[in-house]
């Protein structure tokens, strides 16, 4: 006998179309009345009226096109009802003036015109003009489609902190008239890097979790690494946008090798290599391809070269067999083009690997009285490591047991304590 369907079975599948079609909804709405906190609420109304109205009638042929078309009808009676906004109706259009009734869309809008539309959201959920933390969390929620409670979880922030800060950016939008467009010449220039930003700190969080109990966050990267793959179809001739893609791509094909059976981490030179995703290498190689077949000179930018970074470690069958002496030429290249404590450290691993461990530890002591570097966990962690291959496996204990108080993610700490003891 086949099981009845359960009473919440229609409200749980417009609840998923609409977590999927969100993001659009909002930025063709966003488009008409031009504040994205307005967008989000006009977006909700379409989908209480779908939970009103799809049960009782049926679901649309094309549900997505039918939530658009009543949000969009909403945000067109509400410029109706304010008339400083009288002028931009007219503006608008006979296509809006002339949308099909509600029950009666079986086509969506032009793809082209709804790209363009979250395009415009992306680089306004991502201005510069808000926090680091705001951005992220206004991105998430806009564009992921995350809850304020799911967004707090992933970042252990209470949940009204994320409310907070969503609630600000919002209004930080709308004081400062932030227009909802994407820039052109250098100013879209100084807009993408922060667009890119996001979605690699996004990312970064997911998959070395700053605090907590567990190392990854999977659901973090996948969103990231859907952000990033909707960018390079938007923008298809942006070279970092095509090499975050592919930065992305690489590093998240090492999730399932990055942690042991109960949890814990897994360094890089003993994962198992054959746990690695081949096919989302594939599509990280495919995307770093694009990006080196779109650049127009200069040189590569930041994640291009670490798009390059992270494709040696894929290309290569052990961790003894890996490139190096590519790697630390690629990080030198990295800390010119963005000069960083952390660029530096990296490069003295990938040194410490080419030309020995003292070349690397040379680099690392170079490091120690950085400002930046002062609360770094991974500085006394690498530092250790050359120590240990040096043979000074006293000094190498201090340096573990130091990181593993500096660090706040539970895994980690287990891992440097372990690293610790060993040198006992």
């Amino acid at each position: 006998m086949t099981p009845e369907p359960s009473a919440d079975a229609p409200a749980h599948a417009i609840e998923t179309v609409f977590r999927i079609e969100s993001p659009r909804i909002i930025a063709g709405v966003a488009r008409i009345v031009r504040d994205v906190g307005i967008a989000e609420e006009l977006a909700q109304d379409a989908l209480v009226a779908a939970l009103e109205q799809w049960p009782r009638e049926g679901v649309p042929g094309n549900p997505g096109a039918w939530l658009m078309a009543t949000a969009k009808h909403r945000a067109i009676d509400l410029v109706r009802r304010r008339e400083r906004y009288a002028r931009k109706l007219v503006e608008m259009g006979r296509d809006l003036e002339t949308s099909a009734p509600h029950g009666h869309i079986d086509e969506p809008a032009d793809p082209d015109d709804i790209d363009d539309d979250l395009l415009r959201l992306v680089f306004t959920a991502c201005h510069p003009v808000l926090s680091a933390e705001a951005r992220i969390a206004l991105t998430l929620r806009l564009l992921g489609g995350l809850t304020t409670l799911e967004i707090a979880r992933a970042y252990l922030v209470p949940e009204a902190t994320v409310a907070q800060r969503i609630v600000r950016a919002k209004r930080t939008l709308a004081v400062k008239a932030v227009a909802f467009e994407v820039p052109y010449g250098p100013e879209r220039e100084a807009r993408l890097g922060s667009v890119l930003e996001v979605i690699y700190l996004i990312f970064n969080e997911g998959y070395a979790a700053t605090a907590g109990d567990d190392l990854l966050r999977p659901a973090l990267c996948e969103d990231a690494l859907r952000l990033a793959r909707v960018l390079a179809e938007l923008m298809p001739k942006e070279p970092e946008v095509h090499g975050l893609a592919a930065l992305l791509e690489i590093q998240a094909s090492r999730s399932a090798a990055r942690t042991g059976p109960s949890g814990e981490p897994v360094l890089l030179k003993d994962q198992q290599r054959s746990r690695w995703n081949r096919l989302l290498i594939r599509r990280g190689f495919a995307a770093l391809a694009r990006a080196e077949a779109v650049s127009t000179g200069g040189g590569p930018g930041p994640y291009v070269l670490q798009a390059a970074i992270a494709a040696c470690h894929a290309h290569a069958y052990s961790y003894e067999e890996t490139d190096w002496a590519r790697i630390a030429t690629l990080y030198g290249l990295l800390a010119v083009r963005t000069p960083s404590p952390v660029v530096e450290l990296n490069r003295a691993v990938a040194v410490s690997m080419a030309e020995g461990p003292e070349a690397g530890l040379a680099i690392v002591d170079a490091l120690v009285d950085e400002p930046a570097l002062r609360g770094y966990y991974l500085l006394p962690s690498v530092r250790g490591d050359l120590l240990v291959r040096l043979g000074r496996v006293g000094e190498a204990r201090g340096e573990f047991e130091r990181a593993a108080s500096l660090t706040r993610n539970e895994r980690e700490r287990g891992l440097l304590l372990g690293r610790a003891e060993e040198c006992g």
